[in-house]
């Protein structure tokens, strides 16, 4: 199980620049650039609209419903949740429980980790791709074209991985992920629930079992 961090700078208009002096978008942005580098702009535009014309509304799953003493809220939100993932793929999930401050302070510490500078960032730049902790941005790799962003990846399952800078950042991710496994499980249990499988069904099979 991994977890990624993007951020992403204002778009500018297409111009041709050297990236050899910069590790991250972040430091590219703000060396003075007026212009978004030729290599960033996608080439082939498609303007067919994100959603259809369907007008059925964007799945909401209910976490407090799915957890509840009562049966009846809890099928119905089982059921929700089956039908948004078979017809949507994706659903918001509100009322979650997770703490306000918890998130703030997750937020603040993804920012300071990309505040960091280049040279604090390269510590956790990672040399292959399998590496637990991987820092970087699409300048580091080839493809046709690259995305304007710079990126954290972390491994956190079965053993916890993360870059100790900024200070604190650490700690609040570990609180963080935990209570996300824990929030995870209960909708894994729900979807194989929905799908007439044992609860644990999916968490087995993905080897979610608690590892910290």
């Amino acid at each position: 199980m991994f977890f990624a961090f993007f951020a992403s700078q204002k778009s500018m208009a297409a111009t041709t620049t050297d990236f050899s002096a910069h590790f991250s978008i972040k430091s590219l942005s703000e060396s003075g650039i007026a212009s978004l580098p030729s290599s960033y702009v996608w080439k082939y535009v498609n303007d067919r609209s994100i959603l259809d014309s369907s007008d059925d509304p964007f799945p909401i799953i209910d976490f407090s419903l799915l957890t509840s003493n009562n049966s009846e809220q809890r099928c119905k939100a089982i059921q929700d949740l089956g039908q948004a993932c078979e017809q949507w793929g994706c659903f918001l999930l509100i009322n979650h429980g997770f703490p306000e401050s918890l998130i703030n302070r997750m937020m603040d510490g993804v920012k300071g980790f990309f505040n960091l500078s280049d040279e604090e960032k390269k510590e956790f730049q990672g040399k292959n791709i399998s590496d637990p902790i991987k820092c970087g941005s699409s300048m580091n790799g080839v493809t046709e074209v690259r995305s304007w962003r710079d990126f954290l990846k972390v491994f956190v399952h079965p053993e916890f991985h993360f870059p100790h800078k900024p200070a604190g950042f650490s700690d609040t991710a570990f609180e963080y992920v935990k209570l996300m496994r824990e929030l995870t499980r209960e909708l894994l249990n729900g979807i194989s629930k929905s799908l007439g499988l044992e609860p644990n069904y999916i968490c087995k099979a993905m080897k979610m079992e608690p590892s910290f």
